[in-house]
């Protein structure tokens, strides 16, 4: 995991809270807040408060730092009351895919029917 500072990481300035956000769900290992471009009612972002560039990092690829990541999404689904009807989780990975940040972050979307294929 590399170090980063909210000048140069803006999920980093959300972490430290130095950057306002909506969020909806924090613990001692990961923050999610509201996306500001939703593409679905439901759209949250899972960030871990440590800086990881993304999931192709060999930090991303600690079981534990991806659990948390995961039950952190599947709770605020349950919050956000998605849990029952569906939604996706989404990792961008590069450029091509859509990362724009490069801060780990998964996207919890739901809350209407999503199509397949997505993009």
């Amino acid at each position: 995991m590399s170090e980063r500072t909210e000048q140069t990481c803006p999920f980093c300035g959300i972490v430290s809270g130095s950057i306002p956000s909506q969020r909806v769900y924090a613990d001692e290992r990961v923050v999610a807040f509201r996306d500001r471009n939703p593409q679905a009612p439901v759209h949250v972002l899972v960030i871990p408060r440590a800086h990881v560039r993304g999931i192709d990092e060999p930090a991303a690829e600690e079981g534990a730092l991806l659990a948390a990541l995961i039950h952190a999404a599947n709770e605020i689904a349950r919050r956000e009351g998605i849990a029952a009807s569906g939604y996706r989780l989404v990792w961008n990975v590069g450029p091509n895919a859509g990362q724009s940040v490069f801060h780990l972050h998964l996207h919890v979307i739901g809350g209407r029917q999503l199509d397949w294929p997505p993009g």
